[in-house]
C-alpha cells in the first residue's frame, strides 16, 4: 500500500502563532506547577510533612506529589469524552481554569504548624484536583496543537507543547533562585515559598483569553459536519486501539520517568546526597532544561523530515547508554561533572519529547483520539512518571547509591525499545480520516490503530 502526505489547505501564520500559544499556555501552567512542587520539595517538606527524620518527610512529599497522577486517568478519561464530543476548544478552556485555580490555591494553603495534619491533607486535595484537570490537559494540547498544523510540519508545530514544559521549568527554577537569593531562610519558610503558585492565577486568565480566541480543529469540525461524533469514545478507544495505546504506553515510560528524573528528582538529588547548595543546583538543572529545548526543536526538525522512529529509536538506545555514565559522572560532584551528567540525560529525554505530543495524534484516529491519547500518555505518567521521584527517592535511601536509579532508568528505557520497534512510521498519516474506527486496526494499516491512507 503506497501512503502518500495528505493534502489540506494552508492556514494563515497569524491563526498558526494563536494555535500554538493556545495549546502552549496550559502546558506551561500544567508544568510551572509540577516544577515549582520538585525545586519546593525541601521546603514543602518542612513546612507541610515535618519530621525529625529527613528521608522521612521527602517520602512523604513525594508521595503527595505522587497521589496526584493516580487522578488522571480519570481526568483523562472524563475530559477526554468531552474533547472527542464537544470539541478541544471547549475543553481546553475548562481544564486551565482548574488547572490555574488549584495551584494558586496551594500558596493560600495553611502549615502544619498552623492547623496540623490538616495541612497536608489539604495539600493532597488540592493535587488530586490538579491531577484530574491535568489528566486532559497534554492529550487535548496535542490534539488542538497538531490538528490545526500544516500536515508537513506537524512535529514542528507539536514541539511547542514540550518545549513551553521545560520552560515551564526553567521559569520555575529561575523563580525560585531569584527568591531564595533576595529572602532570608525564615521568610522563605514562612511565606516566599507561596508566591510563584499565587503567579498561576494570572496565568491562567491569559491562558484562558487565548484559547477562546481560537476556534476548534478542522479535523473535528469535519467530524462533527459528517456527523460522526463518538457517542461512546471510551467504549470505542477500548475496543479499536487497544494494541496503538499499549505500545504508545511502552514508549511514554521513558519519557515520563526521563522528565521527572532530570526536572524533578535530580536537584533534590544534588542537595540532599551530594550537598550541593540549593542556588547552584537549580543554576545548573536550569541550564540542562535549557539544552533540552533547544535539542527538542533540533529532533522536531529532523522528525518533519526523517519520521517519528528514528528519533524515537535513538532516544531510547540513548538512554539505555548514557543514565549509567550520567550517574557515575554526576558522582565526581564538580559543577562540570553536574553539567554534563545532566547534558547526556537532557540530550536523551529531548528526542522521546520532540515527538511523543506527536505520536498521541497520530496514532489514532479523529472520532476517539484525544479519549485514546489521554488513556495512553495517564497510564504512563500515573505508573511511572508520577513514581518516578519517589521511587528513585526509596532506591537511594536503600542502597545508598545513585546507581540504583540509573539501573531503573535503564531498565524503563529497554522496554520502551521493544515497544518502539513495534510502532510503524507515522510521518504520512491522515489525521483528517476514519475509514478503520469502526473495526479493529487491520494488519496493513501504516501504524498500529492510526488511520489508512489509500
Amino acid at each position: 500500500m503506497n501512503i502518500v502526505p495528505e493534502v489540506t489547505s494552508q492556514p494563515d501564520r497569524s491563526m498558526l502563532r494563536r494555535v500554538a500559544a493556545a495549546g502552549g499556555i496550559g502546558n506551561f501552567v500544567e508544568w510551572f506547577d509540577y516544577a515549582l512542587y520538585g525545586y519546593l520539595a525541601t521546603t514543602i517538606a518542612t513546612v507541610f510533612f515535618p519530621s525529625h527524620n529527613r528521608a522521612l518527610s521527602l517520602l512523604a512529599t513525594f508521595a503527595a506529589f505522587g497521589v496526584s497522577f493516580l487522578l488522571r486517568p480519570l481526568g483523562g478519561l472524563i475530559f477526554g469524552k468531552l474533547g472527542d464530543r464537544v470539541g478541544r476548544q471547549r475543553t481546553l478552556a475548562t481544564i486551565i481554569v482548574m488547572m490555574s485555580a488549584s495551584t494558586f490555591v496551594i500558596g493560600l494553603l495553611p502549615t502544619h504548624h498552623q492547623i496540623g495534619v490538616l495541612a497536608p491533607a489539604l495539600l493532597v486535595l488540592v493535587r488530586c484536583i490538579q491531577g484530574f484537570s491535568a489528566g486532559g490537559e497534554v492529550a487535548g494540547a496535542a490534539s488542538f496543537t497538531v490538528e490545526h498544523a500544516p500536515a508537513g510540519k506537524r512535529a514542528t508545530y507539536a514541539s511547542v507543547l514540550p518545549m513551553s514544559s521545560s520552560l515551564a521549568f526553567v521559569a520555575a527554577a529561575g523563580l525560585t533562585a531569584l527568591l531564595t537569593a533576595s529572602l532570608s531562610a525564615s521568610d522563605f519558610s514562612s511565606w516566599g515559598w507561596r508566591l510563584p503558585f499565587l503567579i498561576a492565577g494570572p496565568l491562567g486568565l491569559i491562558g484562558l483569553y487565548i484559547r477562546r480566541s481560537v476556534e476548534d480543529t478542522p479535523a473535528f469540525r469535519k467530524v462533527q459536519r459528517e456527523g460522526r461524533v463518538a457517542t461512546a469514545p471510551l467504549k470505542e478507544s477500548l475496543r479499536t486501539q487497544r494494541k496503538p495505546i499499549l505500545l504508545l504506553l511502552g514508549f511514554l515510560m521513558t519519557n515520563s520517568v526521563g522528565f521527572y528524573m532530570l526536572a524533578t528528582y535530580l536537584p533534590s538529588y544534588f542537595q540532599e546526597r551530594i550537598k550541593l547548595d540549593s542556588d547552584t543546583a537549580l543554576f545548573t538543572n536550569m541550564a540542562a532544561l535549557l539544552l533540552h529545548v533547544v535539542l527538542i526543536g533540533v529532533f522536531a526538525v529532523m522528525a518533519d523530515r526523517v519520521g517519528r522512529k528514528p528519533i524515537m529509536l535513538g532516544s531510547c538506545l540513548a538512554f539505555v547508554l548514557l543514565t549509567i555514565p550520567a550517574f557515575l559522572l554526576a558522582q565526581q560532584e564538580s559543577i562540570g561533572a553536574l553539567l554534563g551528567a545532566q547534558a547526556m540525560l537532557a540530550t536523551a529525554e529531548a528526542g522521546t519529547s520532540a515527538v511523543n505530543s506527536l505520536l498521541l495524534v497520530e496514532m489514532f484516529p479523529t472520532r476517539v483520539r484525544y479519549t485514546s491519547a489521554a488513556v495512553s500518555y495517564n497510564l504512563a505518567y500515573m505508573l511511572f512518571g508520577g513514581t518516578a521521584p519517589f521511587v528513585a527517592t526509596l532506591l537511594v535511601s536503600q542502597t545508598g547509591s545513585g546507581l540504583a536509579v540509573a539501573l531503573y532508568m535503564t531498565t524503563i528505557a529497554v522496554i520502551s525499545l521493544i515497544a518502539v520497534l513495534q510502532i510503524r512510521e507515522t510521518k504520512n498519516v491522515s489525521l483528517l480520516g476514519d475509514a478503520d474506527v469502526e473495526q479493529p486496526a487491520r494488519a496493513d494499516t501504516p501504524v498500529a490503530g492510526g488511520e489508512p491512507l489509500g
